[in-house]
């Protein structure tokens, strides 16, 4: 078996691999503001070989009005859909997109949470490997034919769960907003605003430095040991306005080896829909 990834991986490093059958590349550009972008982005032109995976029809499931924006989609559906694009347990896939790796990490997560091991993001996106000197494809590739068995693991928790141990000790809850959504300042997507208590702001960007890459594991190493303090990385909860955002912080702190970390899926906009639950508002 060829070289496995399983945080990040290089425009270059992938050039040489692109190629190689085993190996699934998988477009997730998407624009909040505009559902339509992602697949016309991709019908414009995206890496050789890859295939186009939806946020709202292919990554996250069927929404209630109480579960939150991005429920988290029927893992049978998704896996179907993965073996339509060639993706078999021992694929190496690589997620992408052209917004520091917002939507491309939301796929990492969830095939982590299949138990799914090789499946890194393309550090840096479609704007690093353009500038890599590497060409795209406006050809959609044939469907392909795979078997996945999934295997999934606890990687994630629900609003009970958050309930139960808010202000405990054994539960580090990160906030991957940014700063003023978390201080309920200039709420747009979200009927209520303002965080859940407790919870700590690492606003998802401040994981990449200035050209759109992961910063050094090292970096985000230090900068996720002084949120931690005494703290496991076992202990920490990633949350966000929806599920899409706080997965790039779980992506940062595996690739920076802090492992264990886990996922409250429904995070804010599952949080408040239901009155009942508490609010904070303005900083931690």
């Amino acid at each position: 078996m060829s070289a496995s990834y399983s945080t990040l991986i290089g425009a270059l490093e992938l050039a040489q691999r692109i190629h190689d059958p085993d190996w699934i590349v998988i477009d997730c550009r998407f624009d909040l503001a505009d559902p339509a972008f992602g697949r016309q982005a991709y019908a414009a032109g995206h890496l050789p070989g890859a295939f186009f995976l939806d946020l709202d029809e292919d990554l996250s499931g069927v929404k209630t009005g109480s579960n939150g924006r991005h429920p988290l989609p029927d893992p049978a559906r998704l896996a179907a859909r993965l073996a339509g694009c060639g993706v078999g347990n021992h694929a190496q896939v690589v997620a992408y997109d052209d917004a520091g790796g917002m939507f491309a990490a939301r796929l990492w997560w969830l095939l982590r949470w299949f138990g799914h091991h090789r499946v890194a993001v393309l550090d840096g996106g479609l704007q690093a490997w353009l500038a890599a000197g590497q060409a795209l494809d406006d050809t959609e590739p044939e469907p392909r034919s795979a078997t996945y068995t999934l295997a999934l693991r606890a990687d994630r928790v629900d609003a009970q769960y958050v309930r139960q141990h808010l202000g405990q000790p054994d539960m580090v809850l990160i906030d991957a907003r940014s700063p003023d959504r978390f201080r309920g300042e200039n709420e747009v997507l979200d009927p209520v605003g303002g965080h859940i208590p407790g919870a700590i702001n690492r606003f998802f960007r401040d994981n990449l430095d200035a050209h759109g890459c992961f910063k050094q594991a090292s970096v985000l190493r230090e900068e996720f040991g002084a949120l931690l303090g005494a703290h496991s990385p076992r202990q920490v909860i990633h949350q966000c306005g929806s599920g899409v955002t706080a997965c790039v912080n779980a992506l940062a702190m595996e690739a920076a080896g802090l492992t264990g970390s886990r996922l409250y899926a429904g995070s804010w906009s599952e949080w408040c829909a239901d009155p009942s639950r508490p609010v904070a508002r303005g900083p931690a």
